[in-house]
């Protein structure tokens, strides 16, 4: 592999030189530089930070690419230059290989000592080091006992649901061939041993067969062996190569699908397998990553209320700025307006105030650029308060240089440092962030930024704008934007020191000192002077929530498997339409095995009572075997639920590993199954390989998509049935691991509801088809054994009608429908989503369908063989006197056979295209032009010599021309009239879009969306207050830690 021919620098002696990843051992002391690749799973000694420290991104890993902070042991962090390094003498002892990505535990014995080593100090393979000049790191995994690899799995072979059904109808008509050429070796043997006419005619001169001769076994085997062969094309081998063309050809449809094409990065989409094409068509669950997959990763502060005054980037054209019936002044300034307003002495204070807080309250790292001072960059464990700091930035706050125990900031040119005196940290439990600083006119301030909820339960009651402020919280979270409230207060000197003496107290308790500084904090966190409120957008890519809208619409469940944080991800879901205001949300969050079974079965049974009279009844055996499902598919079927309220299950990573426990799953997948939406945090690769295979082995008839854009979604996208690569920021590993590539999550859209919708269609239609034109032409050949007593005789000449049928005259219908039919438009299909359920629910292709068509096949057959049977009796009578033989009755069936077989697909063809039509009546004039051809020259070139003379008799023969007119229009009648009545009488929902649309019919239905939306909004706005998502993503502890331990004003060693 070519990642393995990498180079990377290794400790030899006093010096790093270059070797291939492929050479390192366990115990090699690496040099890894800034953007490069980790080669094996290494622990941190030392960096070109202050106490070890560095950042790593571990997209390929969990997905995230917010950059993590790894710090090596204080022990090993003076461990600066080579020659230093190389004195190392220390021995780690470390746990088995394994592929949890959030945990390690190991020890370093130095100098005699055993110290702790734990995932703060593991660099795992495939992360990437960034915003570091410089690592080094001793090798403890390498290849395949890495935990990347530990996640990975092996490349599946995939088929589609509609190729195991097609297996098992092979299998069925070879026992129908078998059963036939038994059937006819039996009539045989009986022919010959009772009939007269056989014994003293036909077989006149043989020996008498009789039951005893040694003979009779060979016989039987030997007849049965030549009807095997008669009828062996009642398996229609052309239909697998017909099949896989058609599929190759919608695959270059969608190459070359220009509304699939991605200009910005010149990106069309691809199908890497032309095999997996029809099961886009029948999707019920979609598992997707977050990170890149449905956003862009990129937060930007977009709006804020300050005052009770509305800011935004970029104001909406429904609220720009007007006046009211009582002269207020309603609507969005523009944040470029904000220092104006400062400067005009509107709410002067208290935007001063609020922006001092967004460029102090943090724990944002200032990295400057060595060779270019003015360029500034923000490291930070929160994207979301990277996004802050930068927007202070812009609006004149400018924050440049953080100490151990100062910041300071530049406001108008003019620098100001303000003291850190204490940070409470950020966590789940508390909602909030604050810090305790020293201002530089020496007054002591806390400053408080956090969820609504808990930031208007401590401010000073009375607030003169809480309620406008409250209402632009409103707008913002029904756009989709992470809020952020803000507050403040000055505290006395005195005030400061007694609290100090409280906070210095629990942080020295030895248990439970979280609980007793989140204790200490809310002494101090109350009476705030609120400010005001942020809104930042975590950037969605285009068409996100349309697209997963438009899917859900469709009846397709999707499940967001992320390694983010659950707040993240839970304020993701409400952006991009997954998690709706009026779903009710279960959160699972539980440290122990049986706290999350004891959930899980709670809900469970609380979800199945409120189902009530609904009839949860699975299908029975027949039901399943109708549609296509094995027996041994899954517990549960994949349309489990009813009319309840939408539901929507939130579960983090590690009560996850307890869900796919034996005694847990499968209450797991049936809350699952129940809900709308699941969204899965902080899991690992593997995990969300598991919940993938968890509903792909478990839901009878299930068929899944997994789709994501880096190399930690390769082990799901290879184990759903179909995968789907996103050719992102983070490379092409899932794109080529993948069976299809696109640019855009929002082309998942148009790849499933069009292209699928069509496929499934299409190729549903292939496959009936050419089961129908075999069967209806070899069946004559066995009606035609039972008429001539089982003598093995053929109907049929061999090389112009049994060898060509397949290959010369029924060759492109199937192809052309194939190619190019379409049930509706992709219009209609993109406007009526849940005309994709057809596919679902394999409306076009089933068992019952397949045996419907052996049927037809059948009948049509019989019709064929008898009509022609009566009208020509016992042969023609020729002008010579002669009679015409088996053969000229032989070709007059064939003719009649082909031309309903074609008038067939005629009436199951929607939608004619130009080369539909010659396809179809191409053939019928192919093969009008062609055989007589071959019938007068093939016997004067010495073959076929049983068609000597045979267009004389036929084609002047007034019978044939009359019966050839009449009898297809009559067999066909039949179908024609069950179509009628099918639509009439018993119309499925596609036969009445397809009216909508050949007549134009008016669409009233966006008056109903409009009052839907309506009312959805009302209701939205109720319960945004417990949907508000707040803008933190941080690591909830050691934040303090880190910035204390970092002075951007020296220099960094250079190892």
């Amino acid at each position: 592999m070519d990642v393995n021919n990498r180079k990377v620098k290794v400790l030899q002696g006093t010096s790093f030189i270059d070797r291939q990843w492929k050479d390192l051992v366990v115990g090699n002391i690496v040099r890894v530089e800034n953007s490069g690749y980790f080669p094996a799973d290494l622990v941190l000694l030392s960096s070109s930070e202050p106490e070890a420290l560095c950042y790593i991104e571990t997209s390929s890993l969990d997905g995230e690419t917010n950059l993590k902070i790894k710090q090596g042991l204080p022990e090993t962090a003076n461990l600066l230059t080579p020659e230093s390094v190389s004195r190392l003498n220390a021995v780690i002892t470390t746990e088995l290989p394994n592929n949890s990505l959030y945990t390690f535990d190991a020890t370093m014995k130095l100098d005699g000592k055993d110290l702790p080593l734990s995932p703060n100090q593991l660099l795992l393979r495939g992360a990437q080091l960034r915003n570091t000049r410089w690592v080094y790191g001793v090798i403890v995994f390498t290849g395949h006992e890495t935990k990347l690899f530990k996640n990975s799995s092996a490349t599946p072979i995939k088929r589609t649901k509609v190729e195991h059904m097609v297996n098992a109808q092979i299998i069925l008509l070879f026992i129908v061939l078998l059963t036939m050429a038994v059937t006819c070796s039996f009539g045989q043997l009986f022919a010959e041993w009772r009939h007269n006419f056989v014994k003293g005619i036909l077989l006149k001169g043989f020996p008498d067969p009789n039951p005893a001769d040694t003979g009779f076994f060979p016989d039987f085997f030997l007849n049965t062996i030549t009807y095997i062969i008669l009828f062996n094309n009642l398996i229609p081998l052309s239909l697998i190569v017909t099949m896989d063309f058609v599929k190759l050809a919608l695959g270059t449809f969608i190459n070359n699908d220009l509304d699939m094409y991605y200009e910005v990065n010149n990106t069309p989409a691809t199908a890497r397998t032309s095999t997996l094409v029809e099961e886009l068509g029948q999707i019920d669950y979609i598992f997707s990553d977050k990170t890149g997959t449905l956003t862009c990763n990129i937060m930007e502060f977009k709006m804020a209320s300050i005052g009770g005054v509305a800011y935004a980037d970029v104001v909406p054209d429904d609220k720009r700025l007007q006046m009211d019936e009582n002269g207020k002044e309603v609507g969005y300034h523009e944040l470029s307006r904000l220092q104006q307003h400062k400067d005009q002495g509107r709410n002067t204070k208290i935007i001063h105030e609020f922006m001092t807080l967004l460029a102090v309250c943090h724990t944002v790292i200032p990295e400057h650029d060595e060779n270019d001072p003015n360029k500034l960059t923000y490291q930070a464990s929160s994207p979301d308060e990277a996004a802050l700091v930068d927007g202070a930035k812009k609006l004149g706050y400018l924050f440049h240089t953080r100490k151990p125990r100062s910041v300071t900031i530049a406001v108008q040119g003019i620098d100001s440092e303000y003291q850190i005196l204490t940070v409470n940290e950020f966590n789940s439990t508390r909602k909030r962030m604050s810090v305790l600083v020293r201002a530089p006119d020496g007054q002591v301030k806390i400053m408080v930024k956090g969820a609504d909820t808990v930031i208007f339960s401590r401010i000073v009651p009375g607030c003169p704008y809480l309620a406008d402020t409250n209402l632009h919280l409103e707008e913002y979270a029904n756009e989709g934007l992470r809020t952020l409230c803000i507050a403040y207060r000055d505290i006395s000197e005195q005030e400061y020191q007694e609290w100090t003496k409280i906070y210095e107290k629990a942080s020295l308790q030895i248990t439970g000192r979280q609980e007793a500084l989140d204790a200490a904090a809310e002494l101090i966190e109350r009476d705030l002077t609120f400010l005001g409120a942020t809104a930042i957008e975590d950037k969605l890519q285009d068409g996100v929530p349309d697209a997963i809208h438009t899917l859900m619409e469709a009846g397709i469940k999707v499940w967001v498997l992320t390694g983010d944080r659950q707040e993240t991800a839970i304020n993701i879901g409400f952006s991009c339409k997954l998690l709706t205001p009026d779903m009710n949300l279960m959160v699972c969050n539980h440290d122990t095995h049986f706290e999350t079974k004891e959930f899980l079965e709670k809900k469970l049974e609380i979800v199945k009572q409120s189902l009530g009279a609904f009839d949860s009844r699975p299908k029975t055996a027949m039901e399943k075997f109708w549609m296509g499902i094995p027996r041994n598919a899954g517990k549960f079927d994949k349309d489990i639920g009813g009319d309840i309220d939408p539901l929507a299950l939130v579960i983090d990573g590690k009560t996850l590993n307890f869900a796919l426990e034996s005694d847990i799953r499968d209450t797991f997948l049936q809350l699952a199954m129940l809900c709308k939406a699941v969204c899965c945090c902080r899991v690992s690769p593997l995990q969300k390989a598991l919940v993938v295979k968890l509903v792909k082995n478990n839901v009878a008839g299930s068929v899944t998509l997994a789709i994501g854009d880096g190399a930690n979604d390769v082990s799901m996208i290879q184990a759903a049935h179909v995968g789907v690569g996103i050719s992102g920021q983070e490379g092409l590993q899932a794109a080529r691991s993948a069976d299809f590539a696109i640019a855009q999550f929002r082309f998942l859209r148009k790849l499933l509801l069009v292209h699928g919708g069509w496929a499934y269609s299409r190729v549903s239609k292939v496959i009936v088809i050419c089961f129908y034109k075999n069967i209806t032409l070899y069946f004559i050949q066995f009606w035609f054994a039972l008429n001539n007593n089982f003598s093995g005789m053929t109907l049929f000449e061999t090389w112009s009608s049994v060898s060509s049928y397949n290959v010369l005259w029924t060759l492109t219908p199937p192809v052309a429908i194939g190619m190019f039919d379409q049930y509706v438009s992709a219009r209609i299909l993109d406007k009526y989503p849940q005309m994709y359920k057809l596919g679902q629910t394999s409306t076009f292709y089933n068992h019952k369908v397949f045996l419907g068509w052996i049927g037809n096949s059948v009948f049509h057959s019989l019709c064929v063989f008898y009509l022609w049977a009566f009208i020509y009796k016992d042969g023609d009578i020729l002008a010579d006197g002669r009679t015409s033989d088996n053969w000229v009755f032989g070709i007059m069936v064939y003719c009649t056979t082909l031309l309903t077989v074609l008038i067939k697909h005629c009436l199951i063809t929607d939608s004619f295209v130009w080369l539909t039509t010659v396809s179809i009546f191409g053939s019928a004039a192919l093969y009008a032009f062609a055989f007589p051809l071959y019938a007068f020259l093939g016997p004067l070139l010495g073959f076929s010599k049983e068609l000597y003379n045979t267009n004389s008799v036929i084609f002047f023969s007034p019978v044939f021309w009359l019966s050839l007119l009449c009898l297809p229009i009559a067999i066909c009648l039949r179908d024609v009239i069950w179509k009628y009545y099918k639509r009439t009488f018993m119309p499925q929902p596609y036969h009445i879009v397809q009216e909508i649309q050949k007549y134009n019919i008016a669409d009233y239905r966006p008056r109903m969306e409009w009052f839907r939306k309506a009312v959805h909004k009302v209701r939205a706005i109720q319960r945004t207050k417990q949907a508000r998502g707040f803008a933190f993503s941080q690591n909830e502890s050691g934040q303090e830690k880190l910035i204390r331990s970092y002075d951007t004003t020296l220099r960094k060693p250079r190892g």
